[in-house]
This record gives structure tokens, C-alpha cells and sequence, in this order.
């Protein structure tokens, strides 16, 4: 049997509340949410580390995130620093290397993607006349499922919830559409099943949007928050 949705489940202050009881104070919840970067840290950062990233969550995907963690200085290191122009001219000899290479993880089509990354990224740089990290930074964050959509159709293997985990490890305000934070925005009537199209979508950053504006909080607190207040050992 379905219940009525209760709107005040979505209500950035209930939510505190509700989170802020499994913590010992203020300070210690504050210390455990997440922190995006600043516009500026995002800006400065090179566009190595956002092929870095792409390519570390690609390989995260379908794998436990600590074995792929703990490889990645070994990837940092074969793949001289993920330079965009570099591995965009990655050969086929190349791959065929890095499949003889026991320090990293040998899976070809997830090695395949660095170089279609790359060039997904030095072509937003030739489009917008300006480094990746700089057209990131000035994505709004009110339009994130907007930016999710360029990651899906324009990279390699970013789409579904890979392109959200990138924008995560590279710093980008986000929220997750993790299990427990879909249950949430059910629980709010925003949703009524995991969204997949559009429409549902755009419901999601409206809520998020809301919570935002009323809040002051980033999306990634917000979706913490949201996890939280059904799993308290997320």
C-alpha cells in the first residue's frame, strides 16, 4: 500500500532536524557533510585532473571504489598525467600496452574512453574559448541534471549516474540520485520511482532548486542530508 506523500519531508529545516539527532553536535554533522569546490579552486585547476577524474570514475563503475583508488597512482603514473592532448592521441599500440601493464586495471573498453575524453574536453575548450575547469565553474547549479545531459551525450561512458560521481570527485556542486535520496524525494511526492526521463529530472533540480534557495546549502549537503534522513550509515 502506498502512502501519501508528506511534503514537510522536504523541508531543509525537518531535514536538519531529523539528521542533526544521530550526531553528537552541530559541529560534527557540519564536519561530516561534503564541501564542494569553489568556483575559483574549480577555474584553476588543471584539465589534467579533470581527464583524471572522468577516467577514475569511468573505471569506478561496476568496481568497489577502493580497488580503484588504490590504483590510481599507478594510473597517474602510465598515463603521464592524464594531459588531454597527449591522450587524445593515444594509438591503438598504446592500449594495447597498457593492457600488459599488471599495475592498473587492464579492461580495454574502459581504457578506450581516456583518449574520447580527452578530446570531448579539448573540444569544449576549442567551442568555448576557454580552459574545461572554466566552463564547469560557470555552469549554474541550478540547472545541474542540464549539465548531466552534456556529460551522458557528449563523453565516454559518463551517463547514468557516472556523470554525477565525476562532477563529485572533481568538486562540482552536485547531488546524487543515490537509492535513499530517490526514496526521499518519493517521500516528498516529488518522484514516484526512480526518474529516468526528463520531465522527472527537471522534478528533481526543482526540488533541489527549492531547498537551495530556502537553505543556502549546496546540492551535495543537500543530498547527504536527504540520504541521511533515511540511512543513517550512509
Amino acid at each position: 500500500m502506498n502512502h501519501p506523500a508528506d511534503p514537510q519531508s522536504l523541508d531543509h529545516r525537518w531535514l536538519h532536524q531529523t539528521v542533526r539527532q544521530r550526531f553528537g553536535s552541530d559541529a560534527a554533522l557540519e564536519d561530516f557533510l561534503p564541501t564542494p569546490l569553489s568556483a575559483d579552486a574549480l577555474r584553476s585547476k588543471g584539465d589534467d585532473r579533470y581527464l583524471s577524474a572522468m577516467s577514475q570514475r569511468v573505471f569506478q563503475a561496476g568496481m568497489q571504489h577502493s580497488v580503484v583508488d588504490a590504483r590510481w597512482p599507478a594510473f597517474e603514473e602510465a598515463f603521464a598525467g592524464f594531459d588531454p592532448e597527449a591522450m587524445s592521441r593515444m594509438t591503438a599500440q598504446e592500449v594495447e600496452a597498457h593492457l600488459r601493464n599488471r599495475r592498473i586495471i587492464r579492461d580495454r573498453t574502459k581504457l578506450l574512453t581516456i583518449a574520447r575524453n580527452a578530446r570531448f574536453i579539448l573540444d569544449v575548450r576549442q567551442e568555448q574559448g576557454r580552459g574545461f575547469g572554466e566552463w564547469l565553474a560557470d555552469w549554474p547549479v541550478t540547472d545541474i541534471v542540464g549539465l548531466w545531459r552534456v556529460l551522458a551525450q557528449r563523453g565516454a561512458r559518463l551517463g547514468g549516474r557516472s556523470g554525477a560521481g565525476f562532477l563529485r570527485l572533481a568538486g562540482k556542486d552536485t547531488f546524487l540520485l543515490t537509492s535513499d535520496v530517490v526514496a526521499r524525494l518519493q517521500a516528498g511526492g516529488v518522484i514516484a520511482r526512480t526518474p529516468t526521463t526528463q520531465r522527472e529530472l527537471q522534478a528533481v533540480q526543482a526540488a533541489f532548486n527549492a531547498l537551495h534557495a530556502a537553505s543556502g546549502r549546496p546540492l551535495c549537503q543537500l543530498s547527504a542530508l536527504m540520504a541521511l534522513s533515511i540511512n543513517p550509515e550512509f
